[in-house]
């Protein structure tokens, strides 16, 4: 618990209506989308980059960690307080500062919501990417944090293709500016890069400049059904195969289909065994032309049907359900591990199969769906934690999978991060020297480790036998 001079000295800071110490308020803000909770030792409302700095400073002198949130949206515990201390929400520092046309960049605050940006930015027939599936929820500034991706990564790329430059809080108090805002710029080390992904640990991102796009001329959004997941994934491949950049590719095997269709009463075939949902974008006569190749290699994939929304509703309708996709899922039983390993795009049909063989081995259902187009597929492990045999088999089939991705050359996260749900597995990607560089690095940030304590590097993770090593001056709980 803080002593009361430090509660006095944050409230100094944020002023006495934004900061909190009550157990209602605390738990508000002890968990994010893993249901993970763990509670606070307290919570304040900042509004500025002085106020942040105020917080590191104190928060250095008196030794206790800082958890840095936005929406809490994310998919492994970045933003849970898994040691106590004091959570920093961002969520009412949300101006778009600049929408500037002539030079295709806005500069928006951390907590403004990135569906609320896109819109703002479209109205003036200008395009911002990046679309996580909590895109109506999630803040810029998490998304820059865990760098998010989202369906049209595929043709897009993730957010750090379009962080230009930010506005830093450092975890010792001082605000530094990194990057840009013209088009080249390669003056010292990329530091935006380095925060961009950093989960929190590096450094409170307060301000962003923001790379935009002209608005695309038009999008035609097509549903291509099969009677196996594989055909699905098959006609992934044949489709980037005919040199054919997808705005959307997006997967989901029979399991997703049947929950979502129960779930959202989307229209989807439930019967079916895996379907596309495929979006090409772009000028009218090129979009017109790519839809017609795609529909003609689905069919030559044994697609059932290929139909086109014609619709601004079906479209929509489409689109609530495959982001609903994950809620829907716990329709088949009350628990599961939602991973998002990634391959390149030529291995999906084997990531597929070589889960579908983790599951009947398991004896457990698992779900996959996400975004093909990419080779960035959710592998959603089932169960129920009070069969004994189940609650034991989940978390053996989750490494299986690791080790099924990281075999196919690819990596055990494309967008959740690392946080703590992955932290005990980060040996398996990364090699002794990897990981003991990015400590070090961590520790020239973040010298006592008060700044989002328990992320990324564990205790597992520190071992000798790694060659990590951790921070210096651990966070001491007031």
């Amino acid at each position: 618990m803080f002593t009361e001079s430090i509660k006095n000295e944050l409230r100094r800071i944020v002023g006495e209506a934004n900061a909190s110490f009550s157990k209602e308020d605390l738990l508000c803000y002890s968990y994010d989308a893993t249901n993970k909770v763990s509670m606070p030792d307290g919570v304040v409302f900042a509004s500025t980059p002085e106020e942040i700095s105020g917080i590191m400073k104190t928060a250095n002198a008196a030794g206790f960690g800082v958890i840095p949130r936005g929406a809490g949206t994310g998919a492994s515990g970045g933003s849970v307080p898994v040691e106590g201390g004091l959570v920093l929400s961002l969520e009412r520092m949300k101006k778009i500062i600049e929408i500037d046309a002539e030079n295709l960049l806005a500069v928006v605050e951390p907590g403004v919501v990135t569906w609320e940006f896109q819109q703002e930015v479209e109205a003036r027939g200008l395009f911002y990417p990046p679309d996580p599936t909590s895109l109506k929820f999630s803040t810029i500034g998490g998304n820059i944090a865990e760098c998010a991706g989202g369906p049209r990564a595929v043709k897009y790329g993730v957010t750090r293709d379009y962080v230009m430059g930010l506005e830093v809080v450092l975890p010792t108090g001082e605000i530094i500016n990194t990057g840009v805002r013209t088009v080249k710029g390669v003056v010292g080390y990329d530091l935006t890069r380095l925060i961009v992904g950093s989960e929190g640990t590096l450094g409170i991102v307060t301000k962003a400049t923001l790379k935009l796009l002209p608005l695309p001329e038009t999008t035609k959004t097509m549903l291509a059904v099969f009677p196996d997941v594989k055909d699905a994934a098959r006609a992934v491949s044949e489709i980037i195969k005919a040199r054919i950049i997808p705005s959307t590719l997006e997967l989901m095997d029979g399991v997703s289909i049947k929950c979502v269709e129960e779930f959202a009463k989307a229209g989807l075939p439930a019967d079916a065994g895996g379907l596309l949902l495929i979006e090409v974008d772009g000028a009218v006569e090129t979009t017109e032309k790519e839809a017609v190749i795609i529909e003609g290699i689905c069919k030559d994939s044994r697609a059932i049907s290929v139909q086109a929304a014609s619709e601004k509703n079906e479209v929509k309708n489409l689109w609530k359900a495959r982001r609903s996709a994950s809620a829907a899922l716990f329709r088949a039983r009350p628990h599961k591990i939602n991973e998002d390993v990634v391959v390149p795009r030529s291995a999906v049909v084997e990531l597929i199969a070589g889960v579908e063989e983790i599951a009947e081995r398991k004896n457990l259902l698992i779900a996959c769906f996400g975004h093909a187009g990419d080779g960035n597929i959710h592998v959603n492990v089932m169960y129920d934690r009070s069969d004994p045999r189940e609650a034991k088999a989940a978390p053996e089939a989750v490494e299986d999978v690791f080790r099924l991705a990281l075999g196919l050359k690819g990596t055990i996260s494309g967008e959740h991060g690392i946080g703590t749900a992955k932290a005990k597995y980060l040996g398996m990607e990364l090699g002794p020297a990897a990981i003991d560089l990015m400590m070090r690095i961590k520790n020239v940030f973040d010298p006592r480790g008060v700044l989002n304590p328990g992320k990324i590097f564990l205790q597992a993770d520190m071992s000798p036998a790694s060659g990590a090593r951790p921070a210096q001056g651990a966070p001491v709980r007031h």
